[in-house]
């Protein structure tokens, strides 16, 4: 049998956690849906120049609304918070989904198609 040194391990170990995804995935058409329900807090990390062109509706620009997170999303901790940010490779979004577990939010999710799959699946676009 094969022995595995522990820098083996600590290097899988790493690529493993790197690539995992922390924050459950949410859909378009799921994120629609809770939208028309009202039952949904979005977080666009996208940036204010983004966000000024163009966003899903209701979203909080995150970039100006970090500090005060806490009394802008809704008191019920149960409730649905989906960050996003420019497409399916971008990170980004982990700052605003990031926060809100922070916060206590426990069904923290993100809109892996970001904002371009959201345009691209004919979503609203809200503009300030």
């Amino acid at each position: 049998m094969k022995k595995t040194s522990p820098i083996s391990l600590v290097l899988l170990f790493t690529q493993y956690t790197l690539l995992a995804d922390p924050i459950p995935d949410n859909s378009v058409a799921d994120l629609k849906l809770a939208i028309d329900q009202g039952k949904v807090a979005i977080i666009d990390v996208n940036g204010p120049k983004s966000f000024q062109k163009g966003h899903i509706p209701t979203a909080i620009e995150f970039s100006n609304s970090k500090n005060k997170l806490g009394s802008i999303l809704p008191t019920n901790k149960e409730t649905l918070v989906v960050a996003y940010c420019g497409g399916p490779s971008c990170r980004a979004y982990l700052k605003g989904a990031n926060a809100a577990k922070e916060l206590g939010y426990k069904n923290v999710r993100h809109l892996s198609a970001g904002i371009s799959g959201w345009r691209k699946a004919g979503g609203k676009i809200e503009k300030p």
